[in-house]
């Protein structure tokens, strides 16, 4: 049975309702800070404290987040069926000791089983919180206080990135291993508060003939995971193609690309929220995602514009405006995504279904540097408009997919919109 809150959060909260969501957003919050010093400083930390070459590093994690993009339905499954928060309360766990292994191993193959366990419990917790998430939140409310988690989740990696910078600005051995052995304590803080919620009812048994894993059946499910897929490769436009296209390419100067993660993390903490109200049934969300597609084009359209030769401090600006307007499309997507993804899963599968819809970033992160970096860096401006049109296409594409997975629904299971006015969306 689903709660919600009894009061609503002031207008400009940055916390969803007290109770059960706001418990949410605390556990999601220590997850993030964890996260984000782990992304500041793996790398280095990989290198100079474990010891090993940066091929090993990127062998390893790209082998042990394939194997997390494949056990993220397993482990969804698991949750509907011994129940979202026992199963969360574990993956916190065992990635609070995968993490605190890192501090310990000291050989590629360690590395490696260490890497495996932190990817599959990371992709694991993921699904089985968004199953704790539909398994609590009335359906009305889940879009708005999923946008209420993204908004702690970046002010946490935001926090969370101040603690590896203090690593990295002391760049020891000592340093490092503090800031892992905080990020390994934030999950025993996640599995804390998680302990705290509501159970949800597990649902263990099949019906006759229906498969073990049902969202691998559900083609049209399928496709919209793999449209989300595509469209979340803007995630490494910020992070990987625009520092290098910012170095090679234009005259802005150098701190740039630090200002523009910053317009990103404080655009998605302070506006997530207001963007998701909009959001309230799969009509709206389709029309989000296609905003989403429109804000990312243009976002290409003007990052394609900042390589023309002007002044450091114009380029600024021009890139400023780019990584505005991608954000504006990453809040569009995101809002409209989540109400897609719990619209279109089955009540007593939840959890496999997210932990499918969830390999998204997964997939975005291991396909998105090789395919942008050819098209931006080797092919300049026409490359940002290829990519462009490839987030617009995409977008355009949701509506269609997402009739065609409402019509193969059970009668009764989506009740909003109505087929007539999801074509009219």
């Amino acid at each position: 049975m689903t709660t919600t809150a009894s009061r609503r959060p002031k207008a400009g909260s940055l916390l969803p309702p007290a109770g059960t969501a706001r418990n949410l957003a605390f556990a999601q919050l220590a997850n993030s800070v964890g996260d984000g010093a782990f992304i500041v400083t793996s790398a280095l930390f990989f290198t100079r404290v474990v010891g090993l070459s940066t091929a090993q590093v990127g062998l390893g994690l790209t082998i042990a987040w394939l194997v997390g993009f494949l056990t993220g339905v397993p482990l969804g499954n698991l949750a509907d069926r011994k129940g979202p928060r026992g199963v969360a309360i574990l993956l916190a766990l065992s990635t609070a000791v995968s993490v605190g292994s890192f501090l310990f191993v000291r050989s590629f193959p360690l590395f490696l089983i260490a890497a495996i366990a932190y990817a599959s419990s990371q992709t694991g917790l993921t699904a089985a919180r968004q199953g704790l998430l539909a398994g609590l939140v009335q359906p009305a409310e889940r879009t708005r206080i999923r946008a209420f988690l993204q908004s702690t989740m970046n002010a946490g990696l935001a926090v969370g990135a101040a603690l590896g910078g203090v690593a990295l600005r002391f760049d020891t051995a000592s340093a490092y291993l503090t800031v892992f052995a905080i990020d390994s304590a934030s999950f025993l803080v996640a599995a804390a508060l998680i302990r705290r919620m509501p159970a949800v009812k597990a649902v263990p048994l099949r019906l006759a003939g229906e498969p073990r894993l049902a969202v691998l059946h559900d083609r049209p499910y399928a496709l919209l995971a793999l449209l989300n897929a595509v469209m979340l490769m803007f995630m490494p436009l910020l992070s990987l193609v625009v520092p290098l296209w910012i170095v090679e390419r234009t005259n802005a100067p150098g701190w740039v690309v630090a200002s523009l993660l910053i317009i990103n993390t404080l655009g998605v903490t302070f506006f997530q929220v207001r963007i998701a109200r909009s959001v309230t049934s799969l009509r709206t969300a389709t029309r989000s995602v296609r905003f989403a597609g429109v804000a990312m084009l243009a976002a290409c359209g003007v990052f394609a514009l900042s390589a023309i030769g002007m002044a450091p401090i114009g380029a600024a600006a021009v890139l400023a405006v780019a990584a505005a307007l991608l954000t504006f499309g990453e809040m569009k997507l995101a809002s409209g995504a989540w109400e897609i993804s719990f619209g279109l899963a089955p009540a007593d599968k939840q959890g496999q279904y997210q932990g499918f819809f969830g390999t998204g970033p997964a997939v975005a992160r291991m396909l998105g540097p090789v395919l942008l970096t050819t098209l931006v860096l080797g092919w300049g401006p026409i490359g940002w408009m290829v990519v462009g049109a490839l987030f617009l296409g995409t977008s355009v594409a949701t509506g269609p997919a997402v009739r065609w997975a409402a019509r193969t629904r059970a009668a009764g299971q989506v009740t909003e919109p109505l087929l007539e006015e999801e074509r009219a969306a």
